[in-house]
């Protein structure tokens, strides 16, 4: 059955991916933005109720992050105003190891209404469609927390899962937590697409405070940085937060997309450079 769906951050990373599912599926999606008609726009809940109104589901991303201040007043009231709506069911998309991603979790768990949380690890897109791109085009990538080993997740996997999580009611009231099926180290990631692109990148271990500079330096806000030193230090620093999960296998009876794979499809699209030849 048709459904109507609203995709909060429609043009983001998961977002749009997610959109674009559900309308190969055949559901309506209302886009959720500030330029969208009708708006949507987390510092303005006088938005909510008219992109919330004839919606059976929502997907759920706050920007920049469910960690800053003011995230977790933005979702209780937002989850007020799907109640008032008549939304049967919100899927969030979550950060995995944040704490005050966690508060917002419990209030969308204690709502009354069907939910599904997704709490994903760090995307494998931060490197192509994000704040790694300039760097890795650069070819020197200087990050913190140089031992952590990450399981990057896809964000084409996120994207499925939470699909499957607004479509179908075994996964109501789950928390999926969405990694990929390996840990590696920022050094190891350079390592892998520099091989994929034939060009030589740097990887630099800097501090937490140096990171911070550095970010200062290039112009960026406070609360900016403050995010990225929160998300380094507490969440990668975290060894539980390094662990591997299987919630991708399980909900889409495939196991989660490697890294490699990833970086030899979006080095043939040359957004690292030249487009890359894959070999078949």
């Amino acid at each position: 059955m048709k459904k109507q769906i609203l995709v909060i951050g429609a043009s983001g990373k998961t977002g749009s991916r997610v959109a674009n599912l559900l309308k190969k599926e055949g559901h309506e999606v209302r886009n959720g933005g500030r330029s969208e008609s009708p708006s949507f726009d987390w510092q303005n809940p006088e938005t909510f109720a008219a992109a919330l109104e004839g919606m059976d589901a929502a997907y759920i991303t706050y920007y920049p992050d469910l960690a800053v201040p003011g995230a977790k007043e933005a979702i209780a009231q937002l989850t007020e105003a799907a109640k008032q709506a008549g939304v049967n069911k919100l899927v969030l998309l979550s950060g995995k190891g944040e704490k005050e991603a966690e508060a917002c979790e419990q209030i969308i768990a204690s709502s009354g209404l069907n939910y599904s949380l997704v709490r994903a690890s760090w995307f494998n897109q931060n490197f192509s469609e994000s704040f790694l791109l300039d760097p890795i085009l650069a070819g020197h990538v200087a990050l913190p927390m140089p031992e952590a080993e990450i399981p990057f997740v896809d964000a084409n996997d996120i994207a499925e899962v939470a699909v499957k999580a607004l479509l179908n009611d075994q996964w109501n009231g789950r928390t999926l937590t969405v990694t990929g099926p390996e840990r590696l180290t920022f050094k190891h990631v350079t390592e892998h697409i520099a091989e994929a692109i034939d060009k030589p990148i740097v990887f630099q271990a800097v501090s937490i405070e140096a990171y911070k500079d550095m970010m200062k330096e290039a112009g960026l806000p406070d609360d900016y940085v403050w995010l990225f030193s929160y998300l380094f230090k507490e969440v990668l620093g975290n060894a539980e937060n390094q662990s591997v999960s299987h919630d991708i296998e399980e909900v889409l009876g495939r196991k989660a997309t490697p890294f490699e794979t990833y970086v030899k499809a979006t080095a043939a699209t040359g957004v690292w450079g030249e487009p890359a030849v894959m070999v078949v």
